[in-house]
């Protein structure tokens, strides 16, 4: 009876309390302190990313030039199409192209021959002047020839040796302008038969095919453009403040948006010399065997890593926080928050590079810095709460 009588009572005083106002006490009391994300400082290796675009090209590239205009006569493959070695092309109306060629040939045969038959003779004049000057010095010692024989022998043998210099030079220059004209004229047939055929120099993707049967093909612009099947590049401009920075062999990450395909490259080559038009600074990487899929003309976007720093303190860039000139970060050390100026360094690819102010092992906030002041109260939470 009196154990009833105890619930009852009870029962009325939690009832009492609730009518009165009261509440019953909370189960999950509020944790103190500004809610943060943290990592532990460690070294590492960072490196300067600069970015630039390229362009994806063939690395046995051949383009077929037609230095004379000719008319075309008959077609046989277009742009998309694969090509072999040996392959015609097309056939062009170069008749007249083969005759001049073979009339500067005869031309070049001829002056070359000419100037080793002058040569040849002025040669023989030149020794036997300097052979009578011989003679005459000879004498002169023995006392049978005067100084003044001596004399006009010398000037006998310069003026034909002018002679020689002067009609030699003017034969070479005929020379060389003969051997120019043929030159120019292989030029132009360097991929053609003696029927006019087009002849495909490699084997591979003809990416350009500008001759139009029974039209005219222009010497201003490429006849076809046929990419080599094996291997591909990547051409960059890059500006002068970067270019010592590259070498051949450096490793670059490229990535070709039009595939979207990402892989590592490697420098074959860095111009030294600087384009005239655009005072930059020309560097080529080979596309790795395995990446497949590319053309010619596709972008690219390559990020050369420069200026590295091994076995150095690196951070999220974002936990770095300014004011003024001056740069700082927050720790965590016994639940407290405390800012910490700090030095920078390289910037890499998010992160960066910490010359002072921090040391391996501390624990740095990375999420939630923005709300601290220092000797704040912190709890350390996941990402995932």
């Amino acid at each position: 009876m009196k154990r009833i009588i105890s619930l009852l009572l009870g029962a009325g005083l939690l009832l009492s309390l609730t009518a009165c106002g009261g509440k019953a006490p909370a189960e999950d009391t509020p944790v103190a302190g500004t809610a943060v994300q943290v990592e532990t400082v460690a070294a590492d290796t960072i490196a300067t990313d600069s970015k630039v675009s390229g362009k994806v090209a063939a690395d046995n590239e051949s383009t077929i030039m037609i230095a004379s205009a000719a008319k075309c006569t008959a077609v046989y493959f277009e742009a998309g199409d694969t090509v072999r070695p040996g392959d015609v092309i097309c056939t062009l109306d170069v008749v007249s192209t083969l005759s001049s060629r073979s009339a500067a040939q005869i031309s070049y045969a001829a002056a070359a021959q000419s100037y080793q038959d002058q040569k040849g003779v002025f040669e023989a004049q030149v020794n036997l002047c300097q052979k009578n000057v011989n003679d005459l010095k000879a004498l002169f010692a023995i006392g049978a020839a005067s100084q003044m024989e001596i004399d006009q022998a010398e000037l006998q043998l310069q003026s034909a040796v002018a002679t020689r210099n002067s009609t030699l030079s003017q034969l070479e220059a005929g020379m060389q302008n003969a051997k120019s004209g043929l030159e120019q004229l292989d030029t132009a047939l360097e991929n053609v038969d003696a029927a006019g055929n087009v002849v495909a120099p490699i084997a591979g993707t003809l990416v350009t095919m500008n001759a139009v049967e029974n039209a005219f093909v222009s010497a201003a612009m490429p006849l076809a453009v046929i990419d080599g099947a094996d291997q591909m590049k990547i051409t960059v401009s890059v500006s002068e403040t970067l270019v010592p920075k590259l070498a051949s062999g450096d490793e670059a990450d490229v990535y070709v948006s039009a595939v979207g395909q990402s892989f590592s490259a490697v420098i074959r080559s860095v111009e030294k010399a600087a384009s005239a038009q655009t005072k930059l600074y020309t560097v080529t990487l080979t596309v790795p065997p395995e990446v497949t899929g590319l053309l010619s003309g596709m972008f690219a976007d390559v990020t050369f890593h420069t200026d590295v720093s091994e076995g150095t303190l690196v951070i999220p860039t974002e936990a770095i926080l300014t004011s003024g000139e001056t740069q700082y970060v927050f720790v965590v050390e016994n639940d407290t928050a405390k800012s910490v100026e700090v030095t920078t360094g390289l910037n890499g690819s998010g992160v960066t590079e910490i010359t002072s102010g921090l040391s391996e092992g501390q624990q740095l906030v990375t999420v939630g810095q923005s709300y601290l002041s220092d000797g704040d109260i912190v709890r350390v939470v996941t990402g995932e709460e």
